[in-house]
């Protein structure tokens, strides 16, 4: 007969993805893990396989949050550059409970050149990100609020590049300042 598990597997998912956030993937040993979710080390192995499954069952964790912030924070404000600046800012400024930076630039800082499923599913979620940007950049030139004459490729490129890099700031700065000074010269093609 199985044993019913004494964890919440979702809660103990969520302290996964933290930890691999904060620590990067080879920084966190299995014993990390064992202490911080707080269950046994037969209990991981059984739910969720090996360390790497776990990195990636995380990684698909934070993608989903990511996915459902961007759905409920981002796509109902109605201007284009509004929405854009949240998006940054919901990427860029972290409260004390979160890890700051961000787990997918993470991971692809450390394991997509080493780690070729890896460097795959970092590749799709930043593709998603920049055509996300897409989108909203053609909503703004239907609407009007943005040129026509912008070339919503080439900005959705240049605006996600500049995502992706203040992302890794964030990491290294507490200077709220500078962050946004970069977030508005980033906004500013959009003029």
């Amino acid at each position: 007969m199985a044993r019913h598990k004494e964890f919440d597997e979702a809660e103990v998912l969520r302290k996964a993805m933290v930890l691999f956030w904060r620590n990067g993937y080879e920084k966190t040993s299995m014993q990390d893990l064992v202490d911080y979710m707080n269950i046994h080390r037969r209990s991981i192995y059984d739910t969720f396989g090996d360390k790497q499954t776990l990195f990636l069952r995380a990684l698909q964790l934070f993608e989903e949050i990511i996915g459902k912030r961007m759905e409920q924070q981002i796509k109902p404000i109605i201007s284009v550059k509004l929405a854009i600046r949240r998006l940054f800012e919901m990427v860029t400024f972290s409260d004390e409970e979160k890890p700051p930076g961000c787990f997918i630039v993470n991971t692809a800082v450390e394991l997509s050149l080493h780690d070729e499923e890896i460097a795959d599913r970092i590749s799709k979620s930043f593709s998603k990100t920049e055509s996300f940007i897409c989108e909203l950049l053609l909503q703004g030139q239907i609407s009007g609020e943005i040129s026509n004459l912008l070339d919503i490729e080439k900005s959705s490129q240049f605006i996600h590049n500049s995502l992706i890099g203040v992302r890794v700031l964030a990491k290294t700065t507490k200077d709220k300042e500078k962050l946004q000074n970069i977030i508005d010269s980033t906004l500013a093609v959009l003029d």
